[in-house]
């Protein structure tokens, strides 16, 4: 009897249980309803405007009148720009040992006056006989003076800056100056942290080793002996930033440490007590080490913010030690002033009056819309009811007369008679 009623039992309590367990369940689960705001609910209030010649073309005017002013202002300040840009790559190769006339190709100029005929932008080159320290000396005019402040640039291209390995390829404590041991330093500068015998590159990675290295000389000598020559400084060329937070004196003695592979012209044998370069103070490193986005790039060498440049004919020398041609690169010398948006560069000017013009454009489009062909707004004469509702008529129609009726045809005086009493009173009919 027992085991008869045994499994009823059970079957009866694995309910009970299972009816506990749906409830819990039931009470734990969560409601996905979203929360009643109007965000969640989607009730926010919007605002569609009706968009019409009449409403846009005010839009479009407002527009132009905006553009073209700062497109006209931007263009006027690239244009008040005067600088002189020479392509030096060559200069080893198409210069002689006396002044030639610069090909035209690789030199451009603006100044306020045109630059006389026989003063044109010359080159010569000074060769040591051996590749160390030969110089590409530049003579120009300048044709008029030129308000500070001045500033030398060496432009670079073809000059991938960007890679993702090349940009990490350092190591910021080190930079800052801390004695960071070989096994420590960031593996971003591999392979250029250390040599075999376990001394350390100072400063490691690709970007140091690559630094730009031709050499400006720090004054235009004036050639005519009307003026003086006029001095520049790399003083003031980095950003102040950098030099305050990112770079710092090394801690490192000059045993600990050897230069990059690349610096042996600077450092011919090696660092000593003397000569280890303090990057704090080291503005044209601090320049270099900020890398470009394109391959296309200036980089500032030289500035002077106070003095005027005064007409005459100056020489520049530049120290030949950086090469490019193995990469299909070139290197330029820039002189020049600056604007509110810097270099001369009419490309942002163009592109608001290109904007403007646009607008302008398509404003005169819709008034003259508005005025040859008008149109109202909710005018009915545009829509076409007649050959919409004809087809659809028809349509009910033709359908209808294939439909067989269903009931039988009343007569004209069964319906005459249930229309005569539809008209009496109730009383008579009962």
């Amino acid at each position: 009897m027992i085991i008869e009623n045994f499994p009823q039992f059970w079957k009866r309590t694995t309910g009970d249980n299972n009816e506990e367990d749906d409830k819990n369940k039931t009470a734990k689960k969560k409601s996905r309803r979203p929360l009643n705001t109007g965000f969640r609910q989607q009730r926010l209030k919007a605002w569609q405007p009706i968009l019409s010649p009449q409403t846009v073309f005010p839009v479009l005017i407002f527009l132009a009148c905006i553009f073209a002013p700062i497109g006209i202002g931007l263009m006027v300040s690239a244009i008040n720009v005067q600088d002189l840009v020479v392509d030096y790559t060559q200069c080893h190769l198409l210069a002689i040992d006396t002044f030639t006339e610069i090909p035209s190709n690789l030199v451009s100029y603006h100044f306020k006056k045109k630059i006389n005929s026989a003063n044109k932008p010359a080159w010569r080159y000074i060769s040591n006989g051996l590749d160390d320290d030969n110089v590409c000396q530049l003579k120009f005019e300048v044709p008029n003076n030129v308000k500070s402040p001045i500033y030398i640039y060496y432009k670079l291209t073809n000059f991938n800056q960007n890679h993702r390995e090349y940009v990490e390829s350092f190591d910021i404590d080190q930079l800052k100056g801390d004695a960071i041991p070989l096994a420590s330093l960031d593996d971003n500068c591999d392979p250029l942290k250390g040599n075999d015998e376990d001394k350390i590159i100072y400063p490691c990675g690709l970007i140091a080793n690559s630094m730009f290295n031709d050499t400006f000389s720090v004054k235009f000598i004036s050639e005519d002996h009307i003026n003086d020559d006029y001095n520049l400084s790399s003083q003031g060329i980095a950003w102040s930033t950098d030099k305050r937070h990112r770079y710092g004196k090394t801690k490192y003695n000059s045993s600990q440490i050897i230069p990059p592979p690349n610096w042996y012209k600077m450092f011919p044998n090696g660092y000593n007590d003397s000569n280890i370069p303090n990057l704090k103070e080291w503005e044209e490193f601090q320049v270099w080490m900020r890398t470009a986005a394109l391959p296309t790039f200036y980089k500032k060498a030289l500035q002077n913010e106070k003095d005027e440049l005064m007409a005459g004919v100056y020489t520049m020398n530049i120290t030949l030690n950086y090469p490019v041609m193995s990469f299909g690169g070139t290197k330029n010398f820039v002189m020049t002033t600056n604007s509110i948006v810097g270099a001369r560069n009419i490309s942002l000017g163009i592109v608001y009056l290109i904007v403007a013009g646009i607008c302008t454009v398509f404003s005169v489009i819709f008034i003259m819309k508005v005025l040859f062909q008008p149109r109202s707004m909710n005018d009915h004469s545009y829509l076409d009811f007649t050959s919409s509702s004809s087809s659809s008529n028809n349509n009910n129609m033709n359908s209808r007369s294939n439909v067989v009726p269903s009931f039988e045809i009343e007569s004209i005086n069964d319906q005459n008679e249930r229309r005569s009493m539809n008209s009496l009173p109730i009383r008579e009919i009962l």
